[in-house]
């Protein structure tokens, strides 16, 4: 019997009744919102959201904020948010928070926010069991005559229990669902479209989904499901160390996401041990993938797994990774129709420089890319290319060429030269000048280049005003040589086993199979059972012939080696 009333003290005890004045539950309209697209509503949500927040404090009972469908315009401040307050809406169709700034411009009025310059945020001040689900914020409103970062949709930092799902976040001035350090949290279902607007593309922010990592320490666990990225200003989805001293952290997932005409589309720029997996990234503006070092701390993302993943389409390069340490395994995806490279290893300039190591690319498909499928531009060590299958690269074989006239027209988004028989996307990739003006390539028939936006979202793909008729244009060569893997840097002790690479196409325009280039080194490797035959000009090129390893069991066309 003792033991039994010990159980039901300790459940009364947990079971804490709520505190007066504080219910567990609120209809936003009986709280002194009104919904009606015209009364401010961010005082009495500041005022709500203080009350329920006080509540849990003294009771620990979370509260939920009901908002039933209306409009609710939050005008000139940014309401600070406080731990156990959830706000729940009808569904991103029926609930829309609109937000503006037109009495104070120089607020950036975001709708919920709680950060450690403004607030004092850190891990023994953070905010917990929040649930932000089911409503829409448009922030088209929000004006600023210089851009800042903290004009989001949601802009929170240490959360604990964080719940963000069913939202549509569009148009804010900076990144749309911008918070950091999210501990046992999960983002799910977020639909964000043309946030970073006020973002020129190099400054901080201007993301769809941008996730600051690195205040928890080792491990922050958060996975990020089911969302959708469209025609942000930077990233569509990114994970940014936010301090270089502080170590990458594990524990993060992007699985199932889609990201499409962003700059970039998904993005790792310092986390360890990423998972992204069965997302697809199409028609970005760079990159479709990017590991690199160009976040706010220099420190690119290692360790990381990306899988099962449609990367297609995308203006340069399909995955991209910059002066990571390593390691990375790239496994089972198809990198396809990218204007550039497939998978690009590169020197950003900043960051970490020395050896990436310990990358493996294996059991993908690599096909339609405008150069090389697998591009080495930095120095590599025990690198693996296992299993992949390389086919119908090298793309971008258009000739170089010009033309003027009455035949020549201009629009925002092409350029027609009646008189021009280009090849089917073989200007795809390359940069159209006009003049000082200039404008990207993003498909052609043999008379019309179809030109990318200049930046996500924008009606224009020019950088100035759209020529006139008649104007001269140009359009430089093609790179000579486009294989399926070309090494530019030292390569050493890589393996490079059971690649089958080759272009079964009429008009052959992946020259090599494999390509060692007057740049390159082939120190200590091991290329063995690699199937090279069939590309326009030959199998292998080596302008520097490999040191010591071990390379046979080779076809190069009719012969072994």
């Amino acid at each position: 019997m003792a033991v039994a009333n010990e159980l039901l003290l300790n459940s009364v005890r947990v079971r804490r009744p709520a505190s007066a004045g504080a219910p567990l539950y609120c209809d936003a309209l009986d709280y002194g919102l009104t919904g009606d697209g015209s009364t401010n509503d961010q005082p009495a949500l500041a005022a709500l959201v203080d009350r329920l927040g006080a509540g849990y404090a003294s009771d620990g009972r979370a509260r939920v904020i009901y908002c039933p469908p209306g409009i609710y315009s939050i005008r000139d401040a940014g309401t600070v948010w406080r731990s156990g307050v959830s706000l729940i809406g009808a569904g991103p169709a029926a609930t829309r928070f609109m937000l503006s700034n037109e009495g104070n411009r120089a607020d950036p009025t975001p709708l919920a926010f709680w950060t450690t310059v403004q607030h004092g945020a850190d891990r023994d001040r953070h905010i917990a069991d929040c649930t932000f689900s089911d409503f829409q914020i448009d922030g088209s409103g929000v004006a600023m005559a210089e851009y800042n970062y903290l004009a989001k949709g949601l802009g929170l930092q240490y959360v604990v229990r964080g719940v963000f799902r069913n939202l549509y976040i569009h148009h804010t001035a900076a990144t749309g669902l911008g918070c950091d350090f999210l501990q046992d949290s999960l983002i799910d279902g977020v639909v964000v479209v043309g946030c970073g607007r006020l973002d020129n593309g190099e400054q901080m922010g201007g993301a769809g989904i941008g996730i600051g990592i690195g205040g928890w320490g080792a491990v922050e666990r958060l996975t990020i499901a089911n969302c959708t990225a469209l025609a942000n200003g930077t990233n569509g989805i990114f994970l940014e160390l936010q301090k270089d001293y502080w170590a990458p952290p594990r524990g993060y997932r992007i699985i199932g996401c889609h990201s499409q005409g962003n700059r970039f589309g998904i993005s790792d720029w310092g986390a360890d041990g990423l998972i992204v997996s069965a997302c697809t990234m199409t028609g970005n503006l760079e990159t479709g993938f990017d590991v690199s070092a160009q976040g706010t701390s220099s420190v690119a993302g290692r360790g990381g797994l990306l899988t099962d993943c449609v990367i297609d389409g995308n203006m340069y390069d399909g995955v991209s990774i910059g002066n990571s340490p390593g390691p990375y395994t790239v496994r089972g995806n198809r990198i396809s129709g990218n204007g550039r490279h497939g998978y690009h290893a590169h020197d950003l300039g900043r960051g970490y420089r020395g050896s990436i190591r310990d990358v493996v690319i294996e059991s993908n498909e690599f096909w339609g890319n405008g150069l090389d499928a697998v591009r080495i531009n930095h120095q590599m060590t025990d690198a693996v290319l296992l299993n992949n299958r390389i086919r119908n690269n090298g793309r971008q074989y258009g000739e170089g060429t010009g033309g003027a006239g009455d035949a020549v027209r201009y629009s925002e988004r092409c350029l027609v030269d009646r008189s021009a028989t280009w090849p089917h996307d073989g200007h795809r990739g390359k940069v159209l000048r006009v003049g000082k003006t200039i404008a990207m390539v993003a498909s052609n028939t043999g008379d019309e280049l179809t030109l990318a936006p200049v930046r996500p979202d924008a009606f224009s793909a020019w950088s100035g005003d759209v020529p006139p008729p008649g104007c001269a244009y140009e359009l430089a060569a093609a790179p000579q040589l486009r294989a399926g893997i070309t090494i530019d840097a030292p390569f050493d002790s890589a393996t490079v086993r059971g690649n089958r690479i080759w272009d079964n196409h009429d008009n052959q325009t992946q020259t090599h199979g494999l390509w060692i280039t007057g740049r390159g080194s082939c120190v200590d490797c091991r290329v063995e059972d690699n199937d090279l035959a069939g590309n326009a000009d030959e199998g292998m090129r080596l302008d520097t012939p490999p040191v010591g390893g071990r390379w046979r069991d080779n076809h190069v066309e009719n012969d072994w080696t």
